[in-house]
């Protein structure tokens, strides 16, 4: 079974202020490795053609990262929080 995924109303504030895509997001727990993070959550990464200005510092880049915090409960995923790397 495909858990559903959900964010926390954090997480939709830093995507908003990172520049992150639900579908990135998504994308990125759906096909990322997971890797421990810290108190018992996990993280993933997905990498993304991107070849615009970052919403952080308005410097153009080629490429961003995504890569989610997220926690795995019986029933669903939650998502705690993003992280978004820019670079060429």
């Amino acid at each position: 079974m495909v858990k559903p995924i959900y964010f926390s109303t954090h997480a939709r504030e830093r995507m908003l202020l990172r520049g992150a895509e639900e579908v990135e997001v998504i994308a990125a727990i759906r096909s990322g490795s997971w890797e421990s993070a810290k108190r018992g959550k996990f993280s993933a990464r997905a990498q993304f053609n991107f070849n615009n200005q970052s919403p952080i510092n308005q410097q153009f880049y080629s490429y961003k990262a995504v890569k989610p915090i997220f926690t795995e409960e019986s029933g669903r995923i939650l998502v705690v929080t993003v992280n978004v790397y820019y670079f060429n």
